[in-house]
């Protein structure tokens, strides 16, 4: 997957994730995709939503029958449901050439994770985007995962603090991922030890612009909440209480520590509560925070005494959306040509043709011909078998096994243009 130029790579904190993953999928309507979630509810949750939206998904976790999960994968491997909403249970020995996109609703726990998964898609060698959704809720959840994993059972209370410790290094590298200014291919393959180009062009972090913004109020501000709360408390509190802190919440909890007699009390109260989670984010991954791995509660380092007293100033990158000229990418394989009308009418009765032949033979319709094979068929146009030999992916046994129907297809196709 990292090294493919058709994977467009992109890592994203939207404001509303349900809404970017519709948006998501519309972009991609009528072809096959994956999203993966971090827990069970999650996949039910969004599996129903969309569904009710009328997008045709399905669902797997380890949650379900065996039954309904056989015959849900076999929904998706040959496309009646080509949307699937699955935990990380889905996938192992999934062999689907055509997912064009994977999407990553929960930030995974570890960046082994996240290749093994995003790389289900474009293996067809048609365009293909993964798409990380990621929230600073979503490391909270990891580290419950991983503190209340039941994997090891088995293991001795020393080993145990081993693999944990394992584990958060690992999340601490899927974290610094997500928030990564740098080329996201070339984040990976530092991590496997690839060699690579500074950077590929081809993910959402070459194809952006970033400008950089002095937030140097915004976080002595934020850094002095910190130490006072924690000076009232005698315990660090989490970022969700901060924020609320910030914001002037009337929230029973901020009432009940006494964090609303703070002076620090609603003074950010105009600023987005998302805005405010990157700022936090911010902060930790540039070493004036840190988060305490068991508590959840987010504490000052040495380094933030220079902010709040020795007038050190912090800059955070802020992303602007590339031009548009800049987003188009040479696709790779056959798909070279933006395809004209009557090709795309072509392509779609093409595709017709597959998903009967797929249904009478019981395979999967990629397995008769994949959708970059199909695109340049119906750029072709061919009008016998010589001429059908030429197109992409076809050779002597798809040509005698579907060369005559398929031209037969094309040729009628040809008539009613005709008419």
């Amino acid at each position: 997957m990292s090294k493919d130029p058709n994977i467009e790579l992109e890592a994203k904190t939207p404001n509303n994730r349900p809404r970017a993953l519709r948006d998501i999928i519309s972009r991609s309507q009528g072809k096959s995709g994956i999203v993966y979630c971090s827990t069970r509810a999650t996949v039910e949750k969004i599996c129903e939503e969309l569904c009710a939206a009328g997008v045709p998904a399905t669902r797997y976790h380890a949650g379900l029958a065996d039954e309904e999960r056989r015959q849900n994968q076999e929904d998706f491997l040959y496309d009646r449901c080509p949307v699937m909403v699955a935990t990380n249970a889905f996938g192992m020995g999934i062999d689907k050439s055509n997912v064009s996109f994977v999407v990553h609703y929960n930030m995974p726990k570890s960046l082994e994770a996240y290749y093994q998964e995003a790389g289900r898609a474009g293996r067809d060698g048609e365009k293909a985007d993964c798409i990380l959704l990621y929230s600073g809720s979503d490391i909270f959840t990891a580290k419950h995962l991983i503190q209340n994993s039941g994997e090891n059972d088995d293991l001795t209370e020393e080993e145990r603090r081993f693999v944990q410790k394992q584990d958060y290094q690992r999340l601490d590298i899927m974290i610094a991922y997500c928030k990564t200014l740098s080329c996201l291919r070339g984040n990976i393959l530092d991590y496997f030890g690839q060699p690579h180009e500074k950077r590929c062009g081809n993910c959402g972090n070459c194809l952006s612009e970033h400008i950089m913004q002095d937030i140097t109020s915004e976080a002595q501000m934020i850094l002095s909440c910190i130490k006072r709360a924690r000076d009232r408390l005698g315990y660090s509190v989490g970022a969700t209480l901060i924020i609320r802190t910030l914001c002037g919440s009337s929230e029973k909890r901020v009432a009940a520590l006494g964090l609303d007699q703070l002076t620090t009390y609603g003074i950010m109260r105009t600023v987005n509560r998302t805005l405010l989670r990157e700022y936090i984010e911010h902060l930790e991954s540039s070493g004036y925070l840190r988060t305490d791995p068991v508590h959840g509660g987010v504490e000052l380092t040495a380094s933030a005494r220079n902010v709040l007293f020795n007038g050190e100033q912090v800059q955070m990158p802020i992303r602007k959306p590339a031009a548009p000229e800049v987003r188009q990418i040479k696709k790779p394989g056959v798909a070279i040509a933006p395809m004209t009308d009557a090709d795309s009418g072509l392509f779609e009765a093409l595709k017709g043709l597959r998903f009967k032949l797929a249904q009478e033979e019981g395979v999967p319709a990629y397995i008769i011909f994949s959708n970059a094979h199909l695109a340049d068929m119906a750029r072709k146009a061919p009008g016998n078998m010589a001429e059908f030999m030429n197109v992409s992916g076809v050779g002597e046994v798809k040509a005698s096994r579907y060369g005559k129907v398929f031209l037969e297809a094309i040729a009628e196709f040809a008539g009613s243009e005709k008419d």
